[in-house]
């Protein structure tokens, strides 16, 4: 129990850094879909940015895993694979610049922009920073610095708000061109921020050091290539398989629904912050297992509470954005699902970053692949983001599926799967009663969310009296305890 108040702990402070930026870049959804003139401006913010999530973990060709891990072996010095990364990171990072300069024009007119080269100037330059800066990032979270990690986020999200705030609102640049300008200003200045604290001190470049992380780092390079086009294809194939017209301004439309799911990836994100290196630290330890089971447990316990909260008050987070996208708020549900699915294979993954055997983890994200390429080619031309939604839900499934199965005979975990299973049926079964009034009973939008609050607190009171008392809460848990 003590290691899950630690990782409790962790991801309450890692979590609050990421929930409040993620709610402050919410501030920016409604900010562009308002301020931009057509849904096809938001169209080409989702497009580019869904490539820019790709080149980003290309880049860094699973170095900030690599890095956990070998930093958390005895046979290695931490500061000589620290140091080793991050010359290694800025090396690539600085390459990748200059060759954007040179052939931006290329770039822009196979992405579709041929008149607009000036955006992938800037945001692949924006992405080759966050490359670079990830093993730094990664070095904090080492040396257990959540403050100045949160700090550091939290400075750049604050630092995007208010450069879009200035260009699209006080000075009325109702362009795109200012939403990427935005962003290469603050991360250019969050990550002159970062460095002071984050030099290496210490440790020598080594290339027998680099050698064994890259033979470690680069089956993950193959599994977070196919795990971020599996969660990105959609929004990068979308203008190319679309047949209608408006294929930017669908596109559009499905990027800002998209984001109203965000509040289940702020969860499973700042519960990777934490967890990994908990993993890794905690792997000596022989029954660690235990550990992972519980960890797992809570996370689908959590998620399943994240999730009925969305749907139930879809009502009100529909204001996130414009009436102009409100045709596509039909996918929120299955988004969430998609989100669901994808943390508990996350959590599952770890049997093979564990046993060095990552190739799975690649046979696993290329499998997904193929099955979200598959589904889209097939679906969109006929029911456009639909199928775009619905590849990622079938591909996490899949994969989860494989995963737990596979790793079951490798590197067995003792889940809980009973209650795995009622939390399952009851959130389904909560679901199922919600949908069933809203669609043949109830109209009225605030008696609906009424029910939704009671059906939460069903779950919330099966939730304390089974698997979490108040009084295993962090902090305030004391004011629960049994006399």
């Amino acid at each position: 129990m003590s290691e899950m108040k630690s990782l409790a702990k962790d991801t309450a402070i890692y979590g609050l850094s990421s929930i409040i930026g993620k709610f402050l870049n919410y501030l920016l959804v409604p900010l562009y879909t308002y301020a931009l003139a057509r849904t096809s401006d938001y169209g080409i913010v989702t497009n580019i940015y869904a490539w820019t999530a790709l080149l980003l973990v290309i880049l860094t060709y699973g170095m900030e895993t690599g890095f956990f891990r070998f930093s958390n072996r005895e046979d290695y010095d931490s500061q000589t694979v620290y140091k080793t990364a991050f010359l290694t990171l800025l090396c690539s990072s600085a390459v990748f610049t200059m060759l954007v300069v040179i052939f931006h024009q290329p770039i822009a007119n196979a992405l579709g922009y041929p008149d607009h080269s000036e955006f992938v100037e800037m945001m692949f330059a924006t992405v080759a920073i966050d490359a670079f800066a990830c093993i730094p990032f990664a070095y904090l979270r080492y040396q257990k610095r959540p403050i100045a990690f949160a700090a550091l986020k939290l400075l750049f999200v604050i630092l995007n708000i208010a450069f879009n705030i200035l260009f699209l609102v006080i000075l009325g640049k109702n362009d795109v061109f200012y939403v990427f300008l935005s962003n290469i200003l603050a991360t250019t200045i969050q990550t002159l921020c970062l460095l002071p604290l984050t030099l290496p001190k210490g440790g020598q470049f080594s290339v027998p050091v680099l050698k064994e992380m890259l033979r470690y780092s680069l089956p993950l390079l193959v599994l977070g290539v196919a795990g971020i086009m599996n969660q990105t294809l959609d929004r990068i194939l979308f203008p190319y398989l679309y047949t209608g017209a408006d294929a930017q301004a669908q596109l559009g439309i499905y990027g800002a629904c998209f984001k109203v799911a965000m509040v289940m990836m702020m969860f499973t994100q700042a519960f990777r912050y934490a967890y990994e290196p908990f993993v890794f630290s905690k792997h000596k330890d022989r029954q660690s297992v235990e550990a992972y089971a519980d960890a797992m447990k809570y996370y689908i316990i959590f998620s399943y509470l994240i999730l009925l909260g969305v749907i139930f008050y879809l009502d009100i987070f529909r204001y996130i954005v414009s009436s102009a996208y409100w045709e596509g708020l039909k996918i929120v549900p299955v988004v969430l699902w998609t989100y669901v699915f994808q943390g508990v294979y996350f959590n599952l993954s770890f049997w093979y970053k564990l046993t060095d055997e990552t190739k799975w983890g690649a046979y696993f994200s290329l499998i997904g692949l193929v099955i979200t390429l598959v589904l889209q080619i097939v679906g969109v031309p006929r029911i456009g983001y639909w199928a775009s939604c619905g590849s990622s839900l079938v591909c996490y499934f899949c994969i989860m599926l494989m995963s737990y199965f596979i790793g079951q005979k490798k590197a067995p975990i003792p889940y809980d799967l009973k209650s795995i299973g009622g939390y399952t049926a009851l959130t389904i079964g909560l679901l199922a009663v919600y949908y069933a009034l809203r669609l043949y009973y109830i109209s009225n939008m605030w008696l609906l969310m009424g029910i939704g609050t009671l059906l939460i607190a069903i779950y919330l009171i099966v939730m304390t009296r089974r698997d979490f008392p108040l009084s295993g809460l962090p902090v305030v848990g004391k004011y629960f305890k049994k006399k």
